[in-house]
């Protein structure tokens, strides 16, 4: 008898169509996590990549901009001759910069939006 009493206490069994779609729904939002830890783990790594790069670039443009001052210095006799003319090849490209920035904001823009949401699958 008391056995009989448990088995009515017990919560009723719910239809398999209900769990099997409580299972699906659990899956697909273990798959929506994955796939976003995936692409925001595949994104920082091209993001660290990319500041590798620069920094090793920048300290080749520095150490190139040196031999270059240094060789002009050599040219003209003068160290701040050298330097000089270096500086000033700097801010005539700095103001070219400055006067075709909008040509350079849109592709850049455009290949951020590509590495954010390109699929590397």
């Amino acid at each position: 008898m008391m056995e009989e009493r448990e088995q009515e206490v017990k919560e009723p069994q719910q239809p398999p169509a209900l769990d099997q779609l409580r299972d699906y729904v659990e899956t697909r939002i273990k798959l929506s996590k994955y796939k976003v830890i995936e692409k925001s783990t595949s994104v920082i790594a091209g993001i660290v990549t990319d500041v590798i790069i620069v920094v090793c670039l920048a300290l080749t443009f520095l150490f190139a901009s040196f031999t270059l001052a240094l060789f002009l210095a050599d040219v003209f006799h003068s160290y701040w001759k050298g330097f000089g003319a270096v500086a000033l090849i700097y801010l005539i490209i700095a103001v070219v910069v400055m006067m075709a920035k909008d040509g350079f904001k849109k592709p850049i823009i455009n290949t951020l939006i590509k590495k954010i949401f390109s699929d590397n699958e």
